[in-house]
């Protein structure tokens, strides 16, 4: 066997990367795909030549082969900040420069800008897993001990590997995210007559307010150029006015991403005007032109993942159409499992979105901090768990303990 990192995902075909990133039911996640992550790379949003100042994200993919077989994968970056993780370690990071202790670089195993916990560590045969997962910690502890980093972390893994993991000797650390679980619901109104009454009305009155817009859900294969621009006009609107740069994601990476994996994308967007007037359109260009808000997805075999949002108006009502309400309706219709929403928002809870727990770990070079930061993760995870609880407890249906998510 033979250990190789890679600076791109152009040294392996996606034919090798996907296929230790399928799982038994032969679903793929969208976002461990080679096209999701060579699109990124191939779009400036990571890797050397990036556009965005805010990237900062050099890919370096751990892979473990035998000849020409890949065994085994991880993928992996190498960071000079914290932005763009969502399992943040700022504290940490800050605690590093008041002792005047190197942080940066880091070695990440994450999705860029993606808080969605999915497969980091893919492997041709499960069966392999126990045996290869030891050579790439003895890989990531070697490079730790050369100090071409100053840490390893995973983010978003399962809560398996984050147990093999900790037996390797990595610290555990965790995050509370909110995941909406389809109960086997035939329409949307079946959804409503689970929450009590007093949310019921709410959420009724909240769509109530989008009537005077076109709503429309578009999946990837039927987006124009012009419908892909649109999009990308909310996004960065949306991004400029919140952190003042367009951002993560290249206009370059998204039309990157509409050519390699349209069947894993839908938007639900939102055009000016009622729907009588876009009826009556000639040209998908000049809808396209209307098109004020967006929300883009990807969807699994089982699972709606809400990823970019963005409007160019002030329009509180469309964020929870088009981010919430729309992709529960879409998960309903599809036969989806779950909507996994995105990352923060406890607002999400009186939406009907459970709190789960989410799982990081990490490797630190030895310094005096050490044992603080062990103590500081496991004080955090005791809060989180605490937190969850009472979470729980806020929950907008009838019988929560009915419609509490099993992942």
């Amino acid at each position: 066997m033979q250990l190789k990192w890679l600076n791109s995902l152009t040294q392996v075909s996606p034919q090798q990367w996907d296929a230790l990133f399928t799982n038994d039911n032969n679903d793929k996640n969208p976002f461990c795909r080679h096209a999701f992550l060579l699109a990124l790379e191939q779009g400036g949003s990571v890797g050397a030549g990036a556009a965005l100042h805010h990237s900062g994200w050099q890919s370096q993919h751990l892979t473990l082969w035998q000849d020409d077989v890949l065994l085994a994968a991880v993928p992996g970056y190498i960071k000079s900040h914290s932005y763009g993780e969502y399992l943040f370690d700022w504290q940490i990071a800050d605690a590093y420069r008041q002792y005047q202790l190197p942080y940066y670089p880091k070695w990440i195993a994450a999705i860029p800008f993606t808080p969605v916990t999915g497969p980091r560590f893919g492997v041709l045969s499960r069966d392999l897993t126990d045996s290869l997962l030891p050579h790439i910690c003895a890989a990531l502890k070697q490079r730790l001990a050369a100090q071409d980093f100053c840490s390893v972390q995973w983010l978003y893994s399962s809560a398996q590997l984050q147990q093999s993991l900790t037996e390797q000797g990595f610290l555990a650390r965790h995050d509370v995210q909110f995941l909406w679980h389809n109960a086997g619901y035939h329409q949307f109104d079946d959804f409503l007559q689970q929450l009590d009454g007093r949310k019921r009305k709410q959420l009724r009155k909240e769509r109530s307010k989008t009537a005077g817009f076109t709503l429309k859900t578009l999946h990837g294969d039927e987006l124009s150029a012009a419908d892909w621009q649109a999009v990308i006009r909310c996004y960065q609107a949306t991004y400029l006015k919140r952190s003042g740069h367009r951002g993560y994601i290249s206009e370059q990476s998204f039309m990157a991403l509409a050519q390699m994996m349209p069947g894993n994308i839908v938007v639900f967007a939102a055009f000016a005007g009622p729907s009588e007037e876009h009826n009556t359109e000639s040209m998908a260009e000049s809808t396209a032109e209307s098109m004020i808000a967006a929300a883009l997805c990807f969807k699994s075999g089982d699972t709606l993942f809400g990823r970019y949002w963005g409007a160019l108006i002030d329009a509180e009502h469309l964020h929870f159409e088009l981010c919430y309400y729309q992709g529960i309706e879409y998960c309903i219709q599809h036969g989806l499992r779950y909507f996994d929403a995105g990352a923060q928002g406890e607002h999400k809870l009186k939406r009907g979105f459970a709190p789960v727990m989410r799982y990081g770990s990490y490797l630190f070079a030895e310094t005096p901090l050490s044992g603080a930061i062990a103590g500081y993760f496991e004080k955090e995870t005791c809060q989180l768990r605490h937190y969850q609880t009472e979470a729980v407890l806020k929950l907008p249906y009838i019988k929560k303990q009915c419609n509490m998510p099993d992942r």
